[in-house]
């Protein structure tokens, strides 16, 4: 949830233009990764819920992508972007982790 916030503020720097472009893509994929969390989390199987974190980490490739267009539009800084990258390396680990922990053991 704290990317989701750091993802928030940083587009709130963009262009008005980009309100119903980048920054409302961005915003959407950003929310949707610990919202497929969540949702799987409340399934039924192991199996339903690694298919909802394997959404989370594409939703999470999607942010980092339309982060790194932002840089390369000037629409934020590359701290911004280090500390958007940082967390999002940090959440794919986990991700992968829970997904290993999840997975059926021969």
């Amino acid at each position: 949830m704290e990317l989701v916030e750091r993802v928030y503020r940083m587009t709130k720097t963009f262009p008005a233009e980009e309100r119903y472009g980048l920054s409302n893509q961005i915003r959407r994929a950003a929310v949707s990764i610990p919202s497929n969390i969540a949702e799987g989390h409340a399934r039924q199987s192991k199996a339903e819920y690694r298919n909802f974190l394997s959404i989370a980490q594409g939703s999470r490739a999607e942010v980092e992508t339309q982060t790194l267009i932002a840089l390369r539009l000037g629409y934020v800084t590359n701290p911004q972007v280090e500390t958007i990258l940082s967390l999002l390396t940090e959440l794919s680990k986990m991700l992968n982790a829970l997904q290993r922990k999840l997975a059926p053991h021969p």
